[in-house]
């Protein structure tokens, strides 16, 4: 019975995002409300946008109803974050919000998350669970992991698919965990964001014929960020290990996206600002396709993924080092791909 409940809650999550999107893509045409290129973008001709709104609305009313139909507590705190997120983020869409105002907004969300979930500061290390508790410290690093996951995964959507194809390869890692551990409130969302982004991304592969808009892509980053701290685990696996799950699920966007502010910061530039710098992006500049970038992540991802989930089924010093090995070869090969593509340094003719 629980499983039957379980595959009509995920396709009707499907069902409504795919169905959503078309309505909400229609819609944008006839209201005029469409991504114009200019000298950032990665398109060139005018393309409706703001679709991950649907992503958020699904998203979020399969959160409270999964709580009623398989029983975990709601976060008022989640709640909240994920409201302030979605309407700081239309209005970006629509308007162009100064950044000051977002950050503000995207910090409110992150300590009304914290305020009800707490923090993460305990983690374990090792074959034999040797626990490091890093106490306050944890409370500044997970407020900063929030607000930073926001606006990164918000800075990785520049591409079509490529923010649709990474929270479909994260949310079958959560999937499994939710499985595995039984964790039925990540089970829950890692299943639904599995299907919406499924169903997202019909639209939005390349060619796409829709973006997901920052309502879409900075909801994300939060969602992907609060998982961790949702959960309220009766196995023996943590928050902490819940935290490194997290990160090791989207560690491409997070690799991209940290390499990129250490370059431009580097260079004394002004990191919040939109730009066209991100490895994905040079790869795309310089006549990679869009589809070919996007299929590199996508792969990459779900490769790390598989892997994070073993691991931590595992813990064995093998399964450690398997993890690092998988997560450098990952990034390695991006990177080396850049150098292939005379990408990786300098302009981009």
């Amino acid at each position: 019975m629980i499983i039957l409940v379980e595959l009509c809650i995920f396709s009707g999550a499907f069902l409504a995002t795919y169905f959503g999107v078309g309505w909400f893509r229609s819609w944008s045409v006839r209201r005029g409300v469409l991504d114009l290129p200019n000298e950032r973008s990665s398109h060139v001709t005018p393309t409706p946008r703001g679709g991950g709104l649907i992503i958020a609305i699904v998203m979020l009313v399969t959160y409270v109803g999964g709580a009623f139909a398989i029983t975990y507590d709601l976060s008022w705190g989640f709640l909240l974050g994920a409201a302030l997120i979605v309407l700081v983020s239309w209005m970006d869409d629509l308007y162009s919000v100064p950044f000051i105002w977002r950050l503000a907004t995207h910090s409110l969300a992150a300590a009304a998350l914290l305020y009800d979930n707490g923090f993460i500061s305990v983690f374990a290390i090792g074959e034999g669970g040797r626990v490091i508790d890093i106490g306050w410290v944890g409370a500044v690093l997970t407020f900063c992991w929030v607000v930073w996951l926001i606006n990164a995964y918000n800075f990785m959507d520049g591409i079509d698919g490529i923010a649709g194809i990474e929270a479909l390869a994260a949310g079958l890692g959560w999937t499994a965990l939710g499985i595995n551990w039984n964790l039925p409130v990540v089970f829950v969302l890692g299943g639904t964001l599995t299907f919406v982004s499924f169903a997202f991304l019909l639209h939005n592969w390349p060619p796409a014929r829709i973006f997901m808009g920052d309502a879409g892509s900075a909801f994300l980053g939060f969602v992907f960020a609060a998982v961790p701290l949702l959960s309220k685990p009766e196995s023996n696996i943590s928050k902490g290990d819940l935290l490194i799950a997290g990160v090791l699920f989207v560690w491409l966007f997070v690799f991209d996206s940290v390499f990129t502010f250490i370059r431009r910061a580097g260079r004394f530039e002004k990191v919040w600002q939109a730009h066209r710098e991100h490895l994905y992006q040079r790869l795309v500049r310089s006549s990679y396709s869009h589809k070919k970038t996007t299929l590199v992540y996508g792969l990459s991802s779900l490769v790390v993924s598989a892997a994070t989930v073993i691991w931590l089924a595992d813990r064995s010093l093998r399964a450690y080092v398997m993890i690092v090995v998988i997560v450098l070869a990952q990034s390695l090969l991006i990177l080396a791909l850049c150098l292939k593509r005379k990408c990786l340094f300098g302009d981009i003719s």
